[in-house]
């Protein structure tokens, strides 16, 4: 039978492609064009954040403790890939979104699992030494050519099946085109965590970021307990993970919302989770539905929250960033 042995939370963030240079400057620039929304989930724009945020928020984003924050966040990051190496696993279920890579507005699943033999991940393209946003972005793909990863078709196939009989049918994507690749939420964790281990993965596509269909954060609750069910029920031995890629709140950093989040996870209080208020959940804080699927698929295999970090990533005084985070249940 089929064991959820572990699980992994990890952000994605284009700030852990960039360089401390960037943190420091760049982002200055580019978070005036961000979706930005204040914390009770209104829209607004940079100078609106601005003309509220605290008046030592200068203080919060000075060059000295953006660079601490940038070394913490790495830390993090190796914890974390050495936390994964170190767990024996047959296959990773990575719960992630996407952000008009596979699918787009004229069809876009609320739930999608790909159940193919292996996943592409394409070749960087070449930037202009001045983008350097494009050139982060770039460090998710691959640095000559193109590289197809394993994918556990037999534990995916068995998650479309068995989720469809538990309530959830989702979207199954068998192959995708050939100018397509997988997006940077399983892009990252192959790069930045998986590297040459060939440990097949199961793309599972929650659409977090586009009206009218997000999953509500209780049915991300309801998606995880049985997600936990179907993967105990598959009907050989397989030792399982599940990992959530994204989150935490970001385009405006919301330290309240987040830390709820994380303490709700470290107490399986999974009430709290599915009563967060969706309209707290915008632009990129929507990847926490990710994690509130990973969370409660945890908490119904009797996994605990083990170890987790969380660096409230300001960028700019109007105090956008991202609530990044990295945690292991075991």
């Amino acid at each position: 039978m089929g064991q959820l042995y572990a699980a992994f939370g990890s952000s994605h963030s284009i700030m852990l492609a960039a360089t401390p240079e960037d943190w420091v400057g760049a982002f200055r620039e580019s978070d005036r064009k961000m979706p930005l929304f204040d914390k009770t989930g209104m829209p607004r724009n940079y100078d609106e954040l601005l003309a509220v945020a605290p008046s030592d928020s200068a203080g919060m984003v000075t060059p000295e403790k953006m660079l601490a924050a940038h070394k913490r966040t790495f830390r993090a990051v190796a914890d974390l890939k050495r936390h994964i190496e170190a767990t024996d696993l047959d296959a990773l279920v990575v719960i992630g979104d996407d952000q008009h890579e596979l699918f787009q507005d004229s069809m876009m699943p609320s739930l999608a699992i790909f159940y193919g033999e292996t996943i592409r991940n394409a070749p960087r393209a070449a930037v202009a030494k001045s983008d350097w946003y494009r050139r982060a972005q770039q460090e998710r793909l691959e640095p000559e050519r193109e590289a197809y990863y394993p994918v556990h078709g037999g534990l995916a196939l068995h998650l479309i099946e068995g989720l469809a009989a538990n309530g959830f049918e989702a979207c199954s994507v068998r192959a995708i085109p050939a100018d397509q690749h997988e997006g940077h939420a399983f892009s990252y964790i192959h790069r930045t965590y998986l590297g040459d281990r060939a440990l097949p993965i199961v793309p599972v596509m929650l659409n977090t970021y586009y009206p009218p269909n997000q999953m509500t954060p209780k049915r991300c609750v309801e998606l995880g307990l049985r997600l936990k069910d179907v993967i105990q029920s598959y009907p050989a031995e397989l030792r399982v993970a599940v990992l959530a890629s994204g989150g935490l709140s970001h385009f405006v950093v919301d330290e309240d919302l987040d830390r709820g989040v994380i303490e709700a996870m470290r107490t399986n209080h999974l009430d709290h989770l599915a009563a967060l208020d969706p309209k707290r959940l915008q632009a990129g804080s929507s990847e926490i539905r990710s994690w509130i699927v990973t969370a409660a698929a945890a908490s119904a295999a009797n996994l605990d929250l083990k170890w987790i970090e969380y660096i409230p990533a300001y960028r700019t005084p109007a105090l956008t960033g991202t609530g990044l985070a990295f945690a292991r249940w075991g």
